[in-house]
């Protein structure tokens, strides 16, 4: 089976705007999902230097990425979201 990578951002704007919180995302993790998911914590993404959040990179943190899509306004429930999703179409399910 398959483990998804998810990424957390922890440069400044992410981490106070709660990138922190997120590292703590293994507690929060549905047990179907726990072994199947592997998270690390990055120093900085650098999500938030491309153009297209330029001048509004608070209104997007924190960032994550989940087996490299990005997440903007990250929590932990989007990214279970995320995950449950990546499951689904990986085992030919609609996940909506």
């Amino acid at each position: 089976m398959k483990k998804h990578k998810v990424t957390i951002c922890t440069g400044t704007a992410c981490f106070v705007m709660g990138g922190s919180e997120l590292l703590l995302l293994e507690e929060q993790l549905p047990g179907d999902l726990m072994a199947i998911t592997e998270i690390e914590g990055s120093p900085c993404s650098g999500i938030c230097n491309r153009s297209e959040y330029e001048g509004t990179q608070a209104d997007h943190a924190p960032f994550a990425q989940v087996d490299g899509k990005i997440i903007e306004q990250a929590s932990a429930q989007k990214i279970i979201d995320c995950l449950r999703e990546l499951e689904a179409e990986s085992q030919g399910l609609n996940y909506a």
